[in-house]
């Protein structure tokens, strides 16, 4: 009896599980064709939304960066505004408020623009450009007309209000466009399960941004972002070439500065050669104590372009503010945008009537508290050089020093715009020290090298090398206090030092030491000759460096040529 009620329970739990799984399998038929009716509803969606649905969508060089906006697009007819928080993220991180002339100010490659914010009008490159619209304000947001500034920005715009998206595309970047041969979707992803952005048609031209594979990335006409099959479309065909930069100098700076005073006129180099420099800086141009750019070139200068040029070399002048009393006549061009601009033009119209190749920008002794402004002034020399194709290079001093020699420098900036940033590595003990030491050690100038590199951020081949042709011979008395000290040229330091005086090498400083007394008198030298300079040119392969600059022609000894250009290589 209690077999057969056991019997009973197992047939009913048979029962039970035929329900159960009738039960699942219609449950999971359920789930599939809700599933596939999800997947039939998301791959017929015809658009996603590219950023905020309620403004304006960005698309730059084939890029959506909606959501990188910090403030909304405003369009009004045919003007386009964007932020100056925008354009500074976009386009131009220096733009700046002159409060002076209550403008903008912005720079991109090879121009210079400014715009008001009342009369329509705006300068680029110093001529004046009548516009449709000017800058304004809305609440604590400065707006510019980008319509405007296309020609600033070398851009082009298009805004397309169908699906509110507004392309902005760079002319110097290459573009291919390809034709579609037959309908398709344009989807988010290269994903068998993907969300369609768009639909194209046959016929329709797309902008193609990549290929790989069986997909191509395209833009559509209305301005979306995705992917179709390779096969959809024709083979590309370039409508605008990319526009390359090309460097002035190949390899290696390897320049001398060949200074002369601003009472001389330029040396008669013709029938000599200087091994292996392609650069030469002459003192053509300097400031004198009413702010005036003076031009010391004359018939001499002339003829020494010429001889330059004949033996391949390229011309970068020095800019220099020296003299007693040029601290403050610097500062007041620094602190007025007429004046830098007035500077400027002048060292343009310089460059043009000489045919010069660069410039080399030599301010010292300036106001820590000027800081922004030399920067600003370089931001704003740089685009007119580069527009006639001139290099600019900037000298600075090591980071670490008194706020008028080394703290008035900012030297991310400079080496950000400039096109080489030319580090003075000497005189780290000068005629300023209270005591006596090298002129440029070893292992100061490689600690120095670095902060340039990792503090400051500066492109390792942007960066120059600076190196000394000159030391200095020191004086201590009996007690060993500084008494004072001279500089000594390299090819005089044989003779200025009495013949039998032992050199002793010092293989942290890198260079030969001579220690001697005469008179009551200790005589202190670190030495500059081809083994110290072979060592400190060696750091440019090291890091990677943009060359050399020597200081300064004519201090040097005949064999240290092709010790710097063997170093180089």
């Amino acid at each position: 009896m209690e077999r057969k009620t056991n019997k009973k329970a197992t047939r009913m739990t048979k029962g039970e599980i035929e329900k159960k799984k009738k039960r699942i399998i219609k449950t999971f038929l359920a789930i599939v064709i809700i599933l596939v009716l999800a997947i039939i509803a998301y791959i017929a969606n015809d658009y996603i939304i590219l950023g905020n649905s309620e403004n304006t969508n960005l698309v730059i060089n084939n890029r959506n960066v909606t959501e990188n906006l910090k403030n909304e697009i405003i369009i009004e007819d045919d003007d386009i505004y964007m932020s100056e928080q925008d354009l500074a993220n976009f386009f131009d991180k220096y733009i700046y408020e002159d409060q002076e002339n209550n403008q903008i100010v912005t720079t991109y490659e090879n121009k210079i623009a400014t715009i008001g914010f009342e009369e329509n009008v705006m300068t680029i490159n110093g001529s004046e450009k009548e516009t449709y619209a000017h800058a304004r304000e809305e609440g604590d947001t400065i707006y510019l007309p980008i319509t405007e500034l296309k020609d600033v920005y070398g851009i082009e715009i298009e805004y397309l209000p169908d699906t509110n998206i507004l392309t902005i595309d760079s002319v110097a970047n290459e573009q291919k466009k390809a034709i579609v041969n037959g309908n398709t979707a344009v989807k988010s992803s290269t994903n068998f399960i993907a969300k369609t952005v768009d639909r194209i048609e046959k016929g329709e031209y797309v902008i193609v941004i990549s290929q790989s594979g069986n997909y191509s990335r395209i833009r559509t006409s209305r301005g979306k972002i995705g992917y179709i099959k390779t096969k959809k479309i024709e083979t590309p065909v370039v409508t605008r070439e990319s526009i390359e930069e090309e460097k002035q100098i190949e390899g290696k700076v390897n320049l001398v500065w060949d200074y002369y005073s601003q009472v001389a006129t330029a040396p008669n180099r013709e029938g000599t050669t200087i091994d292996g420099i392609n650069v030469v800086s002459p003192a053509f141009f300097h400031l004198n104590q009413e702010g005036d750019l003076e031009e010391n070139v004359g018939d001499e200068g002339k003829t020494y372009v010429t001889w330059a040029h004949n033996n391949g070399y390229k011309v970068w002048p020095m800019v220099q503010n020296a003299g007693s009393g040029m601290t403050e006549v610097t500062s007041d061009i620094m602190n007025s945008f007429d004046k830098r601009q007035e500077l400027i033009e002048k060292i343009v119209k310089g460059c043009l009537d000489y045919e010069l190749d660069g410039i080399n920008i030599d301010f010292e002794n300036m106001k820590k508290d000027d800081i922004d402004l030399f920067s600003r002034f370089i931001i704003e020399l740089e685009p007119r050089l580069k527009s006639i194709g001139v290099v600019l290079s900037v000298d600075v001093t090591a980071p670490d020093g008194a706020d008028n020699w080394s703290l008035c420098f900012d030297r991310n900036v400079l080496g950000d715009i400039a096109d080489y940033l030319i580090f003075m590595a000497y005189d780290q003990y000068g005629a300023s020290s209270d005591k006596a030491g090298t002129t440029a050690g070893y292992n100061w100038i490689e600690l120095n090298i670095k902060k340039f590199l990792e503090t400051y951020e500066v492109e390792s081949e942007k960066l120059v090398l600076g190196i000394p042709f000159y030391t200095r011979l020191w004086e201590e008395n009996g007690s060993g206090e500084l008494e004072g000290q001279e500089p000594v040229p390299m090819n005089e330091i044989d003779e200025t030092i009495p013949s039998g005086i032992q050199k002793q090498w010092d293989d942290e400083l890198k260079q030969n030491y001579v220690e001697y007394e005469q008179n009551g008198m200790k005589y202190k030298m670190w030495i500059e000759d081809t083994d110290s300079l072979k060592e400190k040119v060696s750091l440019v392969e090291k890091y990677n460096l943009g060359g050399v600059a020597a200081w300064e022609k004519g201090m040097e000894t005949d064999d240290v040529w092709e010790v710097i250009k063997e170093a180089l290589n």
